[in-house]
């Protein structure tokens, strides 16, 4: 397996840490156990024998999940608040928002194996954890004519896959 490099760790969590930032504020309600969560799961992600460069939106999405339900879970156990009423609710919302969200960016990984990581990013960002334009501009560095612009060739690109019947 190879090292991770500090370059590659910062790619990592410039690529994937706002996404895991607000599943975890989603989930805690809390800035500050949100912030402390991030950091787990990054330290998890790294930890773990998966090959980094192979990490994707769904594995980050699924681990902030794990990790913020089991910060929950020993909150619980310290304080006393009934964490079953809590998890059937994020269970309840889980089983059908996050497993689409989930699903979709599976689908955009297969459908963008080829092609340049930041069409894939932006696809990401933008269609999967809803970010306006102007907020997928500044996430990925470009204008936002050029996002738009890449939107469209995005599109086309995907609905030529699927009418291909590559899924």
């Amino acid at each position: 397996m190879k090292t991770l490099t500090n370059r590659d760790f910062a790619e990592l969590y410039q690529k994937y840490g706002p996404m895991v930032l607000r599943r975890c504020r989603a989930i805690l309600k809390d800035e500050e156990k949100a912030l402390d969560a991030m950091q787990d799961v990054f330290l998890r992600i790294l930890d773990s024998k998966c090959k980094i460069k192979d990490a994707c939106a769904s594995l980050f999405y699924v681990t902030a999940t794990r990790i913020c339900l089991n910060k929950i879970r020993s909150d619980k156990l310290r304080s006393g608040p009934d964490f079953e009423v809590i998890s059937e609710t994020i269970a309840d919302d889980f089983s059908e928002i996050e497993r689409d969200k989930i699903e979709a960016g599976i689908i955009l990984e297969n459908i963008f194996a080829g092609r340049d990581s930041k069409d894939a990013l932006i696809a990401t960002v933008h269609f999967v954890d809803g970010l306006t334009l102007e907020e997928t501009a500044a996430q990925v560095g470009m204008s936002v004519s050029g996002v738009r612009k890449r939107i469209a060739e995005l599109k086309k690109y995907s609905m030529k896959y699927l009418n291909r019947g590559r899924i």
